[in-house]
């Protein structure tokens, strides 16, 4: 179980494969096992780098929990990248994991090889009802984790299932609530906007969205993403939140293609 520390966080992550090293970036809660439907498949091409954000999976628990911010997840990427010596990689980032990819990509855009955006955070052009739902979700009157997941997670599988089972438990402890809700608040933040920052990514980017996701619209969000990354392949798919645990099979199918080209 490979550990490494950055800050005052022991970070677990999973690697597995050799080839172009791939990086996947889970969402706000998660952790790295929300991709095992996909990693087999990916590693057969690729050196594939799974993360536990701090407070998630295996990896610690942050000090003072209820001061993070989104960034911090951000912060936290640099310096695992310095320490595994990543020099030109891929990224592949879901919600939370999704923003710090593509604003990785567009401060390093040279060290980017491609990134894979799934219903990415930091596009979202916030309403009344938007900025109402976040002050929600990050107050002590949240959503529980496991009903808020199973709103997003619209595919019954195997892996959507030990999700929700991990939102029922390790992710419903009260310093772990205390991280998730802490940065939920910061997503009202100008910072956590990505829309004019996107517009440096230069290498290959692939959009892509869940129809039936009620936390990132694939019409709302992923218009705004469109138009900040007009060079980006756009797809929708059959799905909510969450494409590889969901319907791991058509993900692949055309993340496939994507990594060819």
């Amino acid at each position: 179980m490979p550990l490494i520390r950055v800050s005052e966080n022991l970070l677990h992550y999973t690697e597995s494969g050799e080839g172009p090293p791939l990086v996947l970036l889970h969402a706000n809660p998660g952790d790295s096992r929300d991709w095992e439907a996909v990693i087999p498949a990916l590693s057969k091409r690729h050196r594939v780098i799974a993360l536990d954000w701090p407070g998630y999976g295996n990896s610690t628990l942050p000090l003072n929990p209820e001061t993070k911010k989104v960034d911090f997840f951000y912060q936290t990427f640099l310096d695992f990248v310095s320490q595994l010596g990543l020099s030109k990689f891929g990224i592949l980032g879901n919600s939370v994991g999704g923003w710090v990819a593509a604003r990785y990509a567009s401060d390093f855009p040279e060290r980017v090889s491609s990134v894979i955006l799934i219903a990415p955070g930091g596009f979202t052009p916030h309403s009344m009802i938007s900025r109402l739902f976040c002050k929600l979700q990050g107050s002590r009157f949240s959503l529980p984790p496991h009903l808020w997941a199973r709103m997003y997670l619209r595919k019954d599988t195997l892996v959507t299932r030990e999700m929700l089972n991990r939102a029922r438990t390790s992710q419903a402890e009260k310093g772990h609530l205390i991280l998730n809700r802490s940065i939920w608040r910061s997503f009202l933040n100008p910072e956590f906007d990505l829309r004019e920052k996107a517009k440096l990514i230069q290498c290959p980017v692939l959009l892509m969205f869940g129809e039936k996701d009620p936390a990132i619209s694939s019409k709302k969000d992923g218009r705004e993403a469109a138009k900040a990354i007009p060079h980006a392949e756009f797809v929708v798919m059959d799905c909510g939140h969450a494409p590889f645990a969901e319907i791991p099979d058509a993900f692949l199918e055309r993340l496939g293609r994507f990594l060819e080209v």
